[in-house]
């Protein structure tokens, strides 16, 4: 007969909750939605988008330059080979999808429209990645899908019929531009995930990163003077908190996050972003929002946070 084995006794912080998780979860979402109000503040300066994007990439590069080569030099400690011509140049092109044309379609919409109407229609991203997948990669819809779908665009027909009132057709261009930010997206989205798996997230990002960068930046040269890079310091300023407090350190404070709660818990705490971005807007920017926008805005993330939960508890 075998002698009873005595149970150790279970980790003192076993049942803690992850509050560190949590709480950057939380920080990371914020910092996010900041980034159609740091960008509107651009504007105000006197700015377009082309030139505010070539300062944010500018600004960010280098920051994520230093992750491209720590993530080189720990491939080749490990003793594994680098990415081959073909996957470099899949990286390139999804590269310039995700960080080049998308962004400078959400950018470019923020010059017609408000910043939490801007970030409710990117919300919406999630839906447009389950139709892409059904459409070209063979993935099958369900119908809480189509149902998510018809309630964040109730919500989105309320807030563009309010904002239609009050600015005319600007809340159009703008509207289609940001759509077109959500679904180029949704597009990178599927198309990354194949090739962060093998090359790593970190690789990943610097190739994608770097060839965006070159991208805009030439876009800037095409469409500006070269002397239109000369702005003010609360410019400089400005798109600093752009590219490092609305890009680079919230990617870091999810990243890390992820390592100590779930991708369902991370996705929930996510749904806090299009709320921070409307507060930031009343606090920051001054925007007053009525009660038939706060509606549009709870349909829209009533959709999506019950189509992301479902689809994680699936």
């Amino acid at each position: 007969m075998k002698p009873a084995v005595t149970p150790a006794p279970p980790a003192k912080d076993a049942r803690r909750p992850p509050y560190a998780g949590y709480a950057m979860a939380a920080i990371g979402a914020a910092l996010f939605a900041s980034k159609g109000i740091i960008i509107k503040l651009a504007y105000a300066e006197g700015i377009d988008a082309e030139t505010t994007l070539a300062l944010r990439m500018i600004l960010s590069l280098p920051f994520y330059l230093v992750i491209g080569i720590h993530a080189l030099v720990h491939t080749r400690a490990r003793g594994e080979a680098l990415p081959d011509g073909r996957l470099v140049l899949r990286t390139i092109g999804v590269g310039l999808i995700g960080y080049w044309t998308s962004s400078y379609l959400d950018f470019k919409g923020l010059e017609y429209i408000s910043a939490h109407f801007e970030r409710l229609i990117l919300f919406t991203y999630p839906l447009f990645v389950v139709l892409f997948g059904a459409a070209f990669f063979r993935q099958p819809v369900r119908s809480k899908a189509l149902l998510a779908f018809a309630v964040s665009y109730a919500g989105l027909a309320l807030l563009f019929v309010q904002n239609m009132a009050a600015s005319g057709s600007a809340t159009g261009t703008g509207a289609l531009y940001v759509l077109s930010a959500a679904v180029t997206f949704a597009l990178y989205q599927l198309l990354a995930k194949p090739l962060i798996m093998r090359i790593g997230p970190q690789l990943f990002t610097c190739v994608a990163m770097g060839a965006a960068g070159v991208a805009v930046i030439f876009h800037f040269l095409a469409t500006h003077p070269f002397e239109a890079i000369f702005v003010s310091p609360t410019l400089w300023g400005i798109c600093l908190a752009l590219a490092f407090g609305a890009t680079v350190l919230p990617s870091f404070f999810l990243s890390a996050a992820l390592k100590q709660i779930s991708a369902q818990a991370n996705a929930t705490i996510g749904m806090l972003s299009p709320v921070v971005t409307i507060l930031l807007a009343m606090a920051v920017l001054g925007d007053t929002v009525s009660g038939s926008e706060w509606l549009g805005a709870a349909l829209v993330i009533l959709g999506i946070g019950w189509f992301t939960l479902s689809e994680r508890k699936g």
